[in-house]
């Protein structure tokens, strides 16, 4: 049924925002995305905002954590605590009562470890002094972004996503082999690993170039059930150009995809690579999954 594009090739979840995550075989998918990715977030206490890559000195500290789930969630079920590992091997749980007192400690402010996030979910977000990656003409500087539906709220749309969600905008990301194979051959002293985009699904595809630009308002079916419309193309920040493990700052990234796959997301040009999609048919995805357009 429809036009074969290949098939699910990575299925990733990230508990805890800006935080390493968990591949898996299997996921089940909701209309709110990924059962339990994003569920967690830091909030800063003095200020409210939430802690977000998007910050590159905050970003590279919450980074070299990494998150998962003690027990895998179900939709309709309570969620499991999550464990957060720091880069020393000190483990905390959700749910232990030192948890805020540890990730304030490793990162010399206080927060809290949240399961919704504030109302009016704000970020710090830094802007690298790279032509033509803002639209706006932002550079070497620190803005006060919204994200989530506060974002929607801003702009006066409804939301694709609950109004407690710590995801940026949308349900489910999606990334193409295509889009990393083109970046590597464009650039290929960078390593465009999919660990920087932070994806949900990862599509094996073995069509050239950066295939999933023309998804845009179609449907893709997963498997026998699900099915996501592809609503835009990723606008992508200075997070994918951050360490973490042994990928190093590489701050080509981001000018690469100025250079090579500036795509109009709502009237302007932003530096893309990757999908956003909202849930149309949701069930269970595996990897290996034959992907089509529909």
């Amino acid at each position: 049924m429809g036009q074969a594009v290949g098939t699910v090739a990575t299925l990733s979840r990230f508990p805890v925002k800006s935080m390493q995550g968990e591949r898996l075989a299997a996921a089940e998918l909701t209309g709110s995305g990924l059962v339990g990715d994003r569920a967690y977030a830091l909030v800063e206490t003095e200020t409210g905002k939430v802690m977000s890559g998007k910050n590159p000195r905050l970003g590279t500290q919450l980074l070299a954590c990494r998150a998962a789930f003690v027990e895998a969630p179900g939709s309709g079920d309570a969620l499991s605590p999550v464990r957060i590992t720091l880069p020393d091997g000190t483990a905390v749980t959700s749910d232990a009562h030192d948890a805020d007192a540890t990730l304030s400690g490793f990162l010399g402010r206080e927060v809290t470890l949240q399961l919704a996030a504030p109302e009016g979910f704000t970020i710090d977000q830094y802007h690298p002094d790279v032509e033509g990656l803002d639209p706006e003409g932002h550079r070497d500087t620190v803005t006060e972004s919204k994200l989530g539906a506060a974002l929607f709220a801003q702009a006066g749309i409804p939301s694709p996503v609950p109004a407690d969600s710590f995801l940026d905008a949308f349900p489910v990301s999606v990334l193409t082999t295509s889009t990393l194979e083109q970046l590597q051959a464009l650039r290929p002293e960078s390593r465009f690993d999919e660990r920087r985009f932070r994806m949900n699904v990862v599509v094996d595809t073995p069509e050239g170039g950066f295939v999933e630009n023309g998804w845009t308002g179609r449907s893709l079916l997963i498997g026998d059930t699900v099915r996501l419309t592809v609503f835009l193309s990723d606008p992508r920040c200075v997070m994918t150009t951050l360490a973490q493990d042994d990928l190093p700052k590489e701050t080509e990234i981001l000018r690469t995809l100025v250079r090579h796959n500036r795509v109009d997301v709502a009237g302007s040009a932003f530096p893309c690579a990757g999908v956003y999609a909202v849930v149309e048919a949701a069930g269970t995805i595996r990897a290996g999954d034959h992907v089509s357009l529909v």
